[in-house]
């Protein structure tokens, strides 16, 4: 029996390949995007902070002086974007799996606040809107650039599914590549409309949206259930 064979379109973690190894499956990693850090400055921020991706907190701790935010309450999308902020210090008060969620708790339960969003260029609309909508009083600084790497894969390699972790890896995996019979593998919901507007319809979307969870949702329909 061949090996299963999977694309991830992003560089995995030594750890997260290893899962990979120890099921016997091939594994090709390439990076469909690349991040890019702003330089931004930090008198401008309101009461509470709202992240929405683990790249904004990478790009906040390069900044200078960062720490004094560190007493300001957080609100979070990702269970990961949640563990890093921890890591650094930082109190999260609330975390939800989707910016969808997290607008709706903001908007129902703690519109009297003031909220500063910290966000990529290529972020969604949700957040803002939903702030917006409500007279919420925010503002917004963009702290990271997401940029399309767009690579031809070799047609000589044929994979049984494909791992991606955002929409701007469907776009950019798309540019030069098309998907046949592979099984796609999503992060989230919004990654995988990102697949369904090309009528892509092979889709496993995680139960949770991390990577950890992707990895476990792929090695999970490739394994035939013990007998």
């Amino acid at each position: 029996m061949s090996q299963t064979s999977i694309l991830s379109t992003k560089t995995l973690s030594a750890e997260q390949r290893q899962v990979f190894i120890d099921a016997n499956f091939d594994l090709l990693e390439q990076d469909f995007i690349e991040i890019k850090n702003n330089l931004f400055e930090l008198n401008t921020i309101n009461n509470n902070l709202i992240f929405s991706s683990q790249n904004a907190v990478l790009s906040l701790i390069e900044q200078n002086g960062w720490e004094v935010l560190k007493t300001k309450p957080v609100f979070c999308v990702g269970i990961k974007t949640k563990e890093l902020l921890e890591l650094h210090g930082f109190t999260v008060d609330v975390y939800l799996d989707y910016a969808s969620e997290l607008a709706e708790i903001i908007t129902l339960i703690y519109n009297k606040e003031s909220y500063t969003f910290l966000s990529g260029n290529l972020r969604k609309e949700t957040l803002p809107e939903a702030l917006k909508s409500e007279g919420i009083i925010f503002n917004e600084i963009e702290v990271y650039q997401t940029t399309l790497a767009p690579f031809k894969i070799s047609d000589q390699e044929n994979f049984d599914g494909i791992m991606f972790f955002s929409p701007s890896a469907v776009e950019s995996y798309l540019t030069n590549n098309k998907i046949k019979n592979e099984v796609c593998f999503c992060v989230g919901t919004t990654t995988a409309s990102a697949l369904e507007t090309k009528k892509i319809k092979n889709i496993v979307i995680a139960e949770t949206p991390t990577i950890e969870e992707v990895i476990e949702e792929v090695i999970e329909y490739y394994t035939p259930e013990s007998i």
